[in-house]
């Protein structure tokens, strides 16, 4: 594990040792003080330190099907010869319908009784005789120049290795490319809270243990009113604090970010 990276447990352990006899939480399991601690680093795992995994995932059938810890997708392509990742354009037109299962006399089966018919994929056309072809869906053309039809000029635009659509109905990612692909690369925000050894930076640990205790007394009727903002306040307080360590800006990466830019015209 890396040095920078503390493990749940740790915190949870050295939460409940900091416990004192008159404080307001000192009454929570072990248990509870643990599932919130997970929740913590769901919560601030979305927008605060966001773990992005990269990950070989492979094709069948034009769909490749999303990790476990999935939360949100970042990018999808497949890796060339010269080590980059070329990306996949999103196409939200991709078709991944699917159709009721029948049995031989055409109807609706359920067989595990739970009142939803069951699915099968069906991705092929809807019309006979391929009314609408690939080269002849488009989106905006409606004047005749020099007896053709015209179109809007720029329409598009971008080079992609291949397009993807996200099925979170089915849980997999839907790919259309001109070359058979057996293996993409994904980049995706990852759940930390349902890895084997959950872990939280360092610099962000703090913000956990304000939050655990936050969300202890949160629903307390017993804790006065007064408590319950400050340890709001302080959760907050300490969230925006592990933002800035976290993402900080440097002199060095603002300067690279301003020459990268700069170009300079040869002089003759």
């Amino acid at each position: 594990m890396a040095r920078n990276l503390i493990t749940v447990s740790q915190v949870v352990n050295d939460y409940v040792i900091t416990l004192e006899g008159d404080d307001y939480a000192n009454n929570a399991s072990d248990t509870l003080i643990h599932n919130y601690a997970l929740r913590g680093i769901r919560e601030m795992g979305f927008d605060l330190m966001q773990r992005v995994r990269s990950l070989k995932l492979s094709s069948s059938n034009n769909t490749v099907t999303l990790p476990d810890d999935f939360v949100d997708l970042v990018k999808i392509g497949i890796v060339g010869s010269d080590g980059l990742v070329h990306v996949f354009g999103e196409n939200k037109s991709i078709n991944y319908s699917q159709k009721y299962k029948t049995d031989a006399a055409g109807n609706n089966l359920d067989s595990d009784g739970d009142g939803i018919f069951d699915r099968v994929d069906a991705k092929g056309g809807t019309t006979a005789g391929g009314v609408f072809g690939a080269d002849d869906f488009i989106v905006f053309s409606n004047y005749i120049y020099q007896n053709n039809i015209g179109q809007i000029y720029g329409l598009g635009g971008g080079f992609y290795e291949g397009e993807y659509r996200l099925n979170l109905d089915q849980n997999r990612i839907e790919l259309a490319t001109n070359t058979a692909v057996q293996e993409v690369v994904i980049e995706y925000i990852a759940d930390e809270a349902r890895s084997t050894c959950p872990t939280i930076h360092i610099q962000a640990e703090e913000a956990l243990r304000s939050y655990i205790y936050y969300k202890l007394i949160e629903r307390k009727s017993s804790v006065p009113t007064v408590e319950k903002n400050r340890a709001r306040a302080e959760y907050y307080n300490e969230r925006r604090k592990a933002n800035a360590r976290l993402k900080a800006f440097s002199k060095e990466e603002a300067l690279k970010t301003i020459r990268k830019n700069f170009k300079q015209a040869p002089k003759y």
